[in-house]
């Protein structure tokens, strides 16, 4: 290792770095009055919407959802729930937020095309006109190697011309290109374990590999927050699940000590396997994994870990190797090492990592490497080269530079807008910066004002949040400059006193269960 850091080394003399100061995830809680008017407004939306469901069924306002044919009427609905309820009355009124138009690259300024509605937005119309320059503080465009500076894609330009963009085959058939070999080789030295295999999506990385590693008869233990890939893979493999309250190390120690001691349902067999599933950072909430407590947790009630490193590899770690050289951890210690490549290193797809046996076994037994189409040539190439200009293969510090880039941005955010009054989610290291709207009728009424501001975020809620932390969502990037920050701040600050989201009180959640003590040693 030639990086000015210091490091440890494992029993094979591979190299880590030694542990950071993990840092508190902030999950300040509202004052009272803001969640009394939350579920207030709600209320209130609820009861116009059924309201409005009457004057439709009575023929007083025109319906333009999608209708059951007049053969089909008496036939049980196949979206009566509460969820078509909400999109119908409550969705549609802000959906204009969602699902813009882009017309550039994602980097750090993108265009986007104008679009207008004439029906209180149950369709759009194009204007013709492009608002240009906005920021983009919503990409998850990390380290920024989502640009199009033809001197760098000059590789890319290159395998495109060499293989293609197509593959037209899966791995196992006729599309195992040397370049599909090359990369999985250089996925694995990056991370530094035995072996890696890379998937063209990274959903179904997640959603498609589980399957083939649990089944009937195994048990998942899932961290209520992990992202619906996870929830997908674990549902569809058959296995029991048990959810865990969110990074709390006393609830995942209570359910492993129950699931040994109690073994299966009914028979009281032990379980196969145990297998536990955690995110390296939580899309939505910023927070960071507890990772050297999980795995103290696992050796000691001897479990598997999977860990989905999709938002941390590339953007968290001294050199962009995600949380386990953040937190000082041999990566051979976990067991599945997962991880995509749409995020830090702008490109698709995913992989999973880790001993030779378990690539070798997933060649075989998983859908998605059995039946997939092979990655596209260029995607390829891309992530080749945003993981030699990581590691300084290239000859270049450039990497290294974004990397540093990041984390500087990232603190420099999160710290001015916890001073404005913000409440902000997650850990001080995260690039995920939740900031926290409550109210419905503020989550639109924010993101157009920032629109206007030339500013382009995403606004999350229900269902992808509870329905009560509706929330804005900045992704930090290593190609903003100061400038832009700046930019965003000083909006934030006029439309966080205009529209009066500075709810913060400047004092810690009381979730006093999330960081409880428990009986286990970590190692030295």
């Amino acid at each position: 290792c030639l990086l000015n850091c210091i490091v440890q080394k494992n029993d094979k003399g591979d190299c880590f770095h030694q542990p950071r100061v993990r840092g508190e995830d902030s999950f300040e809680e509202a004052p009272m009055y803001v969640a009394v008017l939350t579920y207030m407004n709600y209320g209130i939306v609820i009861l116009f919407g059924y309201f409005r469901d009457f004057l439709r069924a009575v023929g007083l306002e025109k319906c333009h959802q999608a209708q059951e044919r007049e053969e089909q009427r008496n036939f049980v609905p196949l979206y009566q729930d509460f969820e078509n309820f909400y999109k119908r009355n409550l969705y549609t009124r802000v959906r204009d937020n969602w699902n813009r138009p882009i017309c550039s690259f994602p980097g750090p300024f993108f265009d986007i095309m104008e679009r207008v509605s004439d029906d209180y937005n149950w369709t759009f119309r194009l204007t013709g006109r492009t608002i240009e320059n906005v920021i983009n503080m919503g990409s998850y465009n990390y380290l920024g190697f989502a640009e199009n500076n033809v001197d760098f894609l000059k590789t890319v330009a290159e395998e495109t011309r060499q293989y293609g963009v197509g593959v037209c085959s899966t791995r196992q058939e006729l599309g195992n290109l040397s370049i599909h070999e090359k990369l999985e080789r250089l996925v694995a030295e990056f991370l530094g374990v035995e072996s890696a295999m890379a998937f063209g999506m990274g959903f179904a990385t997640n959603s498609m590999n589980i399957p083939a590693l649990v089944g009937k008869g195994c048990l998942i233990l899932s961290d209520e927050l992990n992202h619906t890939s996870l929830i997908l893979g674990a549902r569809l493999s058959g296995a029991t699940i048990r959810v865990f309250k969110h990074n709390n190390m006393q609830s995942l120690e209570k359910m492993l000590k129950e699931s040994i001691c109690s073994g299966q349902p009914r028979t009281h067999r032990a379980w196969k396997k145990i297998l536990i599933m955690v995110e390296g950072i939580h899309s939505m909430e910023g927070s960071l994994v507890r990772l050297p407590e999980i795995l103290a947790l696992k050796k000691k009630y001897k479990a598997y870990l999977y860990l989905d490193e999709a938002h941390s590899i590339g953007a968290v770690g001294p050199t962009g190797r995600g949380v386990t050289e953040h937190f000082g951890v041999d990566p051979n210690e976990v067991d599945v090492l997962m991880g995509t490549f749409t995020k830090s290193f702008g490109a698709a797809g995913g992989y999973i990592a880790g001993k030779k046996e378990l690539v070798d076994y997933l060649r075989s037994h998983s859908h998605s490497a059995v039946y997939a189409t092979a990655m596209s040539p260029p995607v390829v190439e891309q992530i080749i080269r945003a993981i030699k200009c990581i590691m300084g293969v290239d000859g270049t510090t450039e990497g290294q530079r974004r990397v540093r880039q990041l984390a500087e941005n990232t603190r420099y955010l999160r710290s001015r807008l916890k001073k404005m009054g913000f409440i902000i989610y997650g850990n001080q290291d995260s690039p995920v910066v939740p900031l926290l709207l409550y109210l419905p009728g503020k989550v639109g009424a924010f993101s157009r004002a920032m629109l206007k501001r030339k500013i382009g975020i995403v606004v999350v809620g229900f269902p992808a949040t509870p329905i009560t932390e509706a929330r804005a969502r900045f992704c930090v990037s290593a190609a903003h400059t100061r400038e832009m920050l700046d930019k965003v701040l000083q909006s934030l600050d006029e439309l966080g006193d205009d529209i009066k989201v500075k709810f913060s009180r400047h004092r810690s959640s009381y979730r006093p269960e999330l960081y409880d003590e428990t009986d286990f040693e970590l190692d030295s």
